[in-house]
């Protein structure tokens, strides 16, 4: 993303083919004569994939007039970064579609503001949930124990960054009083996952409300992550859909899921009020 950030400004401030002293080039101008094409450059500024080889780096600065030994070597440090596999790279196969991109931008931002109107937020889940979630859908979902292993330690490992030293990344949490109450491996189980959300709900960094089942509010089905990074890299959003994961930093997307976002946060308890939540949750599930 800060690839691509860099080379997107790089293109727009190169000067224009016309001779008339303006500025910008069109993909399609930037690319002529690189090696690159258009789509590559493309889905590059987007922050989608990274470029292939270094070489084709250097002709893009080439092209937008980029000089400078030490802009070039900066550009070069972060294209070999940006190629760098990450520690979930050896889970392809066992993950949704585009949940790898998600899982490799969380663990990067700033913060995370999300929504969750069904089960709870992967990077809140205990072991125990996280196991009753996925052999609940094994059979129904025809998958092997091998998957089901895996997604586990996925789960497990992406809830670091919640709990790292080096710069936790901040939460927002907003989760509707449903996830509390569907039961998922029996009552032990959920009254560890209450405890594991009460502790975490005490760090400076968690914020957790819940939104009441019993007010008419506004609420969506659409389980989503808004995810702030450093500047200049702009915000993302993580949609989960029926096909896998959907990450995209459109305008649109953006000022849509905010809105949704502010209006829960608007409704939702006060974050004083998920202990006493997390409480009543536990007494009626001993009483039931």
């Amino acid at each position: 993303m800060q690839l691509g950030q860099a080379l997107r400004s790089l293109r727009e401030q190169a000067p224009a083919e016309d001779d008339s002293g303006g500025r910008g080039l069109t993909r399609a101008q930037a690319v002529r004569g690189t090696g690159v094409s258009e789509s590559t450059l493309h889905r590059v500024e987007k922050g989608l994939t990274g470029l292939p080889k270094a070489q084709d780096l250097k002709a893009l600065l080439d092209r937008y007039g980029v000089t400078d030994p030490e802009d070039v070597e900066f550009l070069l440090d972060v294209h070999k970064n940006s190629l760098n596999r990450g520690w979930w790279s050896g889970y392809r196969s066992f993950l949704q579609s585009g949940f790898n991109m998600s899982i490799g931008l969380e663990g990067d931002a700033r913060t995370l503001r999300i929504y969750q109107p069904s089960v709870m937020f992967g990077l809140f889940q205990t072991e125990a949930y996280t196991r009753a979630l996925f052999e609940t859908a094994k059979p129904v979902d025809e998958r092997n124990t091998e998957f089901v292993e895996r997604n586990i330690e996925i789960r497990m490992r992406r809830k670091e960054v919640v709990t790292r030293s080096d710069r936790p990344v901040e939460i927002q949490a907003i989760l509707d009083e449903a996830v509390l109450r569907r039961v998922y491996g029996g009552p032990e189980v959920m009254r560890e996952q209450y405890r594991h959300l009460a502790e975490l709900s005490t760090l400076d960094h968690v914020t957790v409300q819940i939104l009441p089942m019993g007010e008419p509010v506004y609420r969506t089905t659409t389980n989503f992550i808004l995810m702030e990074f450093e500047r200049p890299l702009p915000v993302v959003v993580s949609i989960d859909t029926w096909d896998g994961v959907s990450v995209t930093d459109k305008d649109t997307e953006i000022w849509k899921f905010a809105r949704r976002f502010d209006a829960m946060r608007a409704e939702a308890a006060a974050p004083r009020d998920t202990a006493r939540f997390l409480e009543r949750a536990a007494r009626e599930l001993e009483s039931s």
